[in-house]
Order: C-alpha cells, then structure tokens, then sequence
C-alpha cells in the first residue's frame, strides 16, 4: 500500500490541485508543498523495507515494484527534490499566475513517474513511467512560451519520443532472447541467450534510449537549451532528478545483463569520456548563469557514465573490488550531483526572480550582499569542483580510484585507461574553473557599470525565508556529505559493497587527484577565463556560434537530407532505378502518412473544436454554450495553452499516439 500510494498517490493529487487551481490559487500552491513534503515521509517510512509488489494490469507481467538501498535512497532524494523546488517555486512564481494550473498539475504528475521509474523491478515498468515522465516534464520547457522556450521544447519532445521508440526496440530484442524483462531473471536469461549479438544490439538501443534523457553525447543536444529556457524549480529538476532517471536505466541495465560484457563497458565509458569533456569545455567559454548550469550537468553525468563504464569493465576483467568501488562513486555522485544542483539552480532562480537577467555582464556584483546565497552557492560550488571535505570529493575520488583500478587489473586497457585518466582530471580541473568563474562574477567583482552596482547594493533580498530555507537545506548536506564515514556508509548500505567501509578518502594518495584537478582549474581560471574570455571588463561569448550538432547536424539531415535523398531514389529513371514498384509505393504512401500528421491533425482537432466543443466566433470573439461541463472544457482549454493554440498540437497528439500504440504492442507481445 506505501508503494501504490507512493506512485500513484501523486497522479490523483495533481487532477485535485488543478481544479482547484482556478478557484483557490493559494490553496493549490500550499497543496503542492504539502503533497511533496508527504511524498518524502512516506519515501522515508519506505526505507528499510524489502518490498516487492506485481500489480497485474495494462500488461500481461503488471507492473512491478521493488525495494532496496540504492531504490530507496533515490525514492527519497526524488521526493526531497521535488519538496525543495515547490517551496522555492511559492515565491518564484509569485507575481505570476499565467498557465500555474498546467506547471503545478504536471510537476506533480512527474514525481510520481519518477518514483515509478526508480522503484521499478523491470525495464518495462521503467519504461512505461520513463515515457510518462517525457511528456509531462517537456510543458516545462515551453511554460515561458516564448519563440526560445518553443524551439526548446521540440527539441526535448523529439529527442524523448526517438529515445523512447529506440528504447522500446531494444526491450523488444531483448525479451524476445532472454524471455523476461525483470531485473533480477535477466541475468539468467542473458547467460542462456543463443544470440549474444542481438543481446549486444538490444542493451545499445536501451543504452541510447535512457541515455538521451540522461543528456548522454550525441543525444545531448536539448539539455543546453532546455535548463536555460525553463523556471528555475523545473531546471533544477530536470538537471538534478529527470537525468538521472536516465541513468537509472543505464545502470540497472548494466548490473543486471551486461555486467559481464566488457565491450558494452568501453562503449559507456567512450560515451562518458565524451559527454564529461564536452560538457566542460561548453560550460568554460558560457557566460549565461543558467546555460553553464546547464552544461556542466551534462559533463557530471559523463562524469557518473564513466563510472558505469569502469564498473562494467572491471567486473568483466574479474576484478571485483575494483567494481565495487566505482559503482560506489558512481552512485553516490549521482547522490552529489541531484543535491548539488538543487542549489545551484535555486541560487540561479534567485537571480532570475530578481534582475530577470543571466547574462554574466548584467548580474556581475548583484550577490555581494546577499550572504546567505553566496554561502549556499558556495557549498554548491565547493561540493561539485571535488574540493576536500565536501560531498563530490569522496564521490570523484572514488570514480578516479576506480580508473586507476582498470589501469592496474585490465593490461589490455592500460594505455587507453591512461589517458582518460587525465581526461578525468582535466576534466575535473574545468569544472573548478567555471564555477569559480560563476562565484567571482556574481559575488566577488563589481558591477562595471557603478550606478547599477549601486543599486544592486541598495536593492531587496535574494529571497524569502521559505526559499532560503529550501536552498540551505540542501546546501548543508555538501558538508554532511563530505564526511568519509557518511558516505561510506551510504555507498555500503546502496550497492552492497560493504568493502567500501575501509575507504581513506583522506590518504595522500587520494588527495593528490584531487589537488591535481583543482590546480589545473587554477591554471585555466587564470589564463582562459581572466586573460581570454575576460576582456576590458566584458565576458565574451567565444564558442561559436556555428558549432551546434543540432543545427549543423540533426535538423539538416531530418528536414533537407532525407527527403531529398527520398526523392532522388523515387525520380531515378530506366535501367538505373533502385526502386522496385512496390518500394516506390511504399515511398510515396510513407510521404504521404506524414503529410497527413503533419496537417491533417490540425484539421481534425478544428474540426473537433467547431463540432463537440461547438465553439463559435461573434465579434472576434469565442461563445461556448452555459453550463457546468462547458465552463470545466472553457477553463481546461485556457490552462492547456499554448498546447492547442500557439503550440504545434499535431506533434502532441502524434507523440501521445506513439505512446498508445507501444503500449498496445506491448500489451501483445508480453
């Protein structure tokens, strides 16, 4: 029963809240705090227990739940999330009341796909929860509803419907070799698979899946763009919770089927080396507040993708210690990381409720009175850049121990071991520089302009006491978890590897990694953000302007190459022709199917709207007939804008349709 209400105790809370919204305003918003604060009691009530529950509906297996350390952890730290961001978001949003309903209605609906995906016991269960949470979570991207917000959110909506058919295909492949989909048979069935190839293509197709909501490289592309255009409590939840839903995918995939792969290990660790030195260097030459934010998410998840890697690697070598302890980093900078940016994007809300600004050049100097932000950045800071005695040196500590490990146990991988050893470090050495490029810019240096430093000094608080509370309560935990007796024990009590008691955190060979990286990120401060990005007093943006894998890549190649290579096949006369007439025919009725998509949605839904709804147009102006059915339609139109409207709702109805039909597919063939 904790469980159900657990999971589905959020969806039936979220349909209340929204009725209530457009009556009680204030009332809503309290009930979003307190359905969050009682999602984390009951998360803690949880803890401890061994709970394994089938609920036998929509699919021939159910949906199955399960309990145990590293679950019930994330269940919690979801719901801690989730009741951080909705006190602080009490005063963000106070001054606005525009489309609050739809925000506060699918921010709870996503707690409760969240906690489905993390307490799930098999990857179907994941998946239906992932792909709910796709959906829900993407009408965060576009609440500002401005032309950026927008753009934004088709690019999250198309990656998240790609990764999920891509998914969907690989947990396809993969039942149809091993017979199951739970977690804990897939080993069993992974060891008598016939096909070790298509084990191998399926694990690469749900690895692609999870890992373009986790804003793995190449799938990376929406999450710069997304972090920055969305409200500040909705960024902290898609950097801090919603990548790491992605994670979880990757990681229980790994533990459970392919633990014993070391080819499919080099390929996530490939993949992390990529995704933690790109999303460094991106978030190095950056100077908007959010975008850097943004950006250095992406290089923290290649960071914990690494660790899977190295996991995976090592385990296949035979080196089970050596696994044991970058599993042990990997979740526990998975811990780090969902807290840290808890933080450090509230700290960002607080600057954008404030200056409604994120260029470094207009908010440089407005903190360097507001102290009790300046301490919570600051531990935020401290605790991602690896410095001792806070929580993401022990983590990055034990992921750079488990690199070494692979150095010394898999001769084979010594030289490529080697180097991405410094890639780490480097890598750990930029993430030093720019958030001391943040910190200096926002708290340390005045403003260039003296009148508007003059009145960023004479102006308001950062914040309420409420949104202070929130950033500090997450902030303190950067100290607590920078205690090695802490963390131990939290890596013990999440992977079971209680070997990582006799972890020194503090010996000089451990300290060395971490002091390497903190003077290579002197060393870059110094020189390419002082002497190179800061010139004459200005921050300039330096990354150009032409180097975006979306724009360059993607977007030519769905909108311009593929159909002119479509249309160059289908026009090839005589001999030549590679086309059979019946391919040809599947061509143009393929062409055709899009088109109507593409339009005919629109159509259906005017026609739906001028019939059922019996809208009508007097003076320039909509007339709905009386009454209590058409009043509720009234006011649920209003909130769902600019879905229906402004909004391209073909795509969201052709997304939603995907949806209905995995489902029914699924429902077949389990």
């Amino acid at each position: 029963m904790l469980t159900i209400s657990i999971v589905f105790g959020p969806f039936l809370c979220a349909a209340v809240l929204f009725f209530l919204g457009s009556r009680k305003p204030a009332v809503r918003d309290h009930g979003v705090i307190i359905v969050s604060a009682l999602e984390l009691l009951l998360t803690i009530l949880l803890s401890g227990k061994n709970v394994e529950l089938r609920i036998p509906i929509l699919l021939r297996g159910g949906l199955g739940f399960t309990t145990d350390g590293f679950r019930s952890t994330y269940a919690v730290i979801t719901a801690f999330m989730w009741t951080g961001s909705s006190a602080f978001a009490k005063e963000y949003f106070q001054h606005e009341q525009e489309h609050l309903d739809r925000f506060w209605f699918f921010m709870i609906m996503t707690l409760g796909a969240t906690e489905g995906v993390m307490l799930s016991a098999d990857l179907m269960t994941a998946f239906i929860f992932f792909e709910i949470l796709s959906f829900t979570s993407f009408t965060w991207v576009i609440h500002e509803e401005t032309p950026g917000a927008i753009r934004a959110g088709y690019t999250y909506l198309f990656i998240a419907v790609i990764g999920g058919l891509v998914l969907f295909m690989g947990l396809l492949l993969l039942y149809t070799e091993t017979g199951t989909l739970v977690f804990a048979q897939l080993k069993g069935g992974v060891e008598a698979a016939h096909h070790p190839r298509r084990i191998m293509t399926a694990a690469i197709c749900i690895l692609l899946g999870f890992g373009a909501k986790a804003g793995m490289f190449p799938l990376h592309v929406w999450l710069p763009k997304a972090h920055p255009v969305a409200p500040s409590p909705a960024s902290a939840l898609l950097s801090g919770m919603l990548t790491k839903v992605g994670i979880y995918g990757i990681l229980m995939l790994s533990i459970s089927a392919m633990l014993e792969t070391g080819s499919f290990g080099m390929l996530v660790l490939i993949l992390g080396l990529i995704t933690m030195v790109l999303g460094a260097v991106l978030a190095l030459f950056s100077i908007d507040l959010k975008r850097t934010l943004a950006c250095s998410s992406m290089s923290q998840i290649g960071f914990i993708l690494t660790g899977v890697g190295m996991m995976v690697c090592l385990s296949a070598g035979g080196a089970e210690e050596g696994a044991g302890v970058a599993a042990s980093g990997l979740v526990l900078h998975m811990v780090n990381h969902s807290l840290i940016k808890l933080v450090l994007f509230l700290a960002a809300g607080a600057v954008v409720m404030r200056l409604h600004k994120l260029d470094l050049n207009e908010i440089r100097g407005w903190g360097r009175r507001r102290k009790v932000l300046m301490i919570a950045f600051a531990l935020g800071a401290l605790s991602i850049s690896g410095v001792p005695f806070f929580g993401g040196y022990i983590s990055k500590t034990l992921l750079h121990e488990g690199i070494v490990e692979g150095i010394h146990h898999l001769k084979d991988l010594h030289g490529f071991l080697s180097v991405a050893e410094w890639v780490f470090l480097c890598s750990g050495g930029m993430t030093f520089a720019y958030m001391l490029k943040l910190f200096i810019c926002l708290f340390v240096e005045k403003n260039k302009d003296e009148k508007v430093q003059a009145a960023y000094d004479a102006g308001p608080g950062a914040m309420n006491g409420l949104s202070a509370a929130a950033i500090l309560a997450a902030a303190i935990w950067m100290v607590i978890l920078g205690q090695p007796a802490v963390m131990t024990r939290l890596a013990a009590h999440m992977t079971g590897f209680h070997e990582i008691l006799s972890f020194k955190a503090f010996s000089w060979t451990n300290l060395k990694g971490g002091l390497i990286s903190l003077t290579i990120g002197g060393v870059l401060y110094g020189t390419v953000v002082r002497h190179w990005i800061l010139k004459d007093g200005i921050y300039r943006d330096l990354w150009p302007a032409g180097w975006d894998l979306e724009e360059k890549v993607y977007r030519p190649l769905l909108t311009g190459l593929l159909p002119r290579i479509g249309g160059t096949i289908a026009q090839i006369p005589g001999e030549n022709r590679i086309l059979t007439p019946a391919m040809k025919a599947f061509v143009w009725i393929g062409a055709f199917i899009g088109r109507v998509l593409d339009t005919g949605m629109d159509g259906l839904i005017l026609l739906l709207r001028r019939t059922l709804m019996k809208e009508r147009k007097v003076q320039g102006e909509e007339r709905r007939h009386p009454g209590l059915i058409r009043t509720i339609t009234a006011e649920f139109e209003e909130t769902m804008h600019p879905l229906t409207s402004n909004f391209t709702f073909a795509m969201l109805m052709t997304c939603i349709g995907i949806l209905i039909v995995l489902i029914a597919v699924v429902a077949a063939v389990m």
